[in-house]
């Protein structure tokens, strides 16, 4: 009997081994900026020190800078080839190198930030950032004095068009002649750049800004010119204080440990996973005492209703620039619609390149 209960249990902990149960974690991050950038590489790296603080992360890692293409696959692979069990790659740009070496290692986890590929071992991730963009904007339209609203984007993809569209309809909640001018720079990190965008709006008669980008850079330009500015993924209000109104921000560690877990328990599957602001991946950083008590609030009542999925921010009537219906009286667009958003809305001033 005691030998047979012996085999039973070695049996069953075989069993948990296999199915990856009390898995040590090795995470590695792959990061397209600098962790000082302020911003989204920082707030990725934040939520990188949260999971640290799960028992069975034993190791983390990251590497930043990393441009997209060949050296990206060449850091991811280096990961992989390290005994690395989990990496996250945190850029757009990275889906592809993350994919080709996903395939070469079957028993590792990939996790990609903002794409939209999976295999068997790689999932991806992002939360609905434009829930946060969209009670930005209320702020924004109401805080203007010139109906005139900069918007400083990184590159022309899903993510920041639909950011900027929801931004766009928050503004028109309570300003609905204001309209929201839009400078591409086509970089993520570039300071320099950034704030010349930045000065070019403020040169037009924008007296709030706002951004898609991973720098300070756009509110420091605010600061300098005694206009307002909403910030962008962390709370920026360090940089500009008498700028700052308020920022969409990211909690990453949320995630991160939900992730870390389930790849120690086992029960880790790729998927794709978009989160709302019902989960606290997505906020908004505490909010200026410039902004009228009367805003505040109306933010906070539209913020519930998201949460509660009470309302979304992309429901009819609404149209394109061009003035066509996109979507007629209470229809709202699915999630594929959102992800591949490619035009803009009324009310917005610029070109999508191509």
């Amino acid at each position: 009997m005691k030998k047979m209960i012996s085999l039973s249990l070695m049996l069953l902990v075989l069993s948990f081994a296999s199915a990856g149960w009390g898995k040590d974690i090795k995470a590695a991050f792959v990061y397209v900026g600098p962790v000082g950038d302020g911003g989204w590489t920082y707030a990725h790296d934040q939520g990188r020190q949260a999971m640290e603080t799960l028992p069975f992360v034993k190791k983390t890692t990251y590497i930043e800078s990393v441009p997209d293409g060949a050296e990206a696959t060449r850091v991811i692979m280096g990961l992989a080839s390290r005994g690395y069990n989990l990496i996250f790659t945190t850029s757009f740009g990275f889906m592809d190198p993350t994919l080709e070496v996903a395939k070469r290692f079957k028993d590792v986890a990939f996790e990609h930030c903002s794409g939209y590929k999976t295999s068997e071992n790689m999932g991806n991730y992002f939360g609905r950032y434009y829930q946060g963009k969209y009670l930005s904007g209320i702020i924004a339209g109401a805080m203007t004095k010139s109906n005139i609203i900069g918007y400083v984007g990184a590159y022309p993809i899903p993510e920041v068009i639909r950011g900027i569209n929801a931004f766009t309809l928050g503004v028109h909640e309570v300003n609905p002649k204001a309209t929201v001018k839009v400078v591409w720079t086509q970089t993520w990190f570039n300071p320099g750049l950034e704030r010349e965008a930045a000065d070019s709006l403020l040169d037009v008669g924008a007296d709030v800004l706002s951004m898609h980008q991973d720098t300070p850079a756009t509110l420091q330009a605010a600061e300098a010119r005694g206009a307002f500015a909403i910030g962008n993924d962390s709370d920026m209000r360090q940089y500009a204080p008498k700028a700052f109104l308020t920022a969409p921000i990211w909690d990453w560690g949320v995630l991160y440990k939900q992730l870390a877990t389930q790849v120690h328990d086992g029960t880790w599957k790729a998927e794709s996973i978009w989160w709302g602001m019902e989960t606290g991946i997505v906020k908004l950083a505490p909010i200026s005492d410039k902004v009228p008590q009367k805003i505040k609030d109306l933010v906070a009542e539209k913020q519930k209703a998201l949460m509660e999925h009470k309302m979304k921010v992309f429901t009819g009537p609404l149209k394109g620039q061009d003035g066509k219906v996109l979507l007629a009286e209470g229809k709202t667009f699915n999630d594929k619609e959102l992800l591949s958003m490619n035009f803009f809305i009324e009310g917005v001033q610029g070109t999508i390149p191509e």
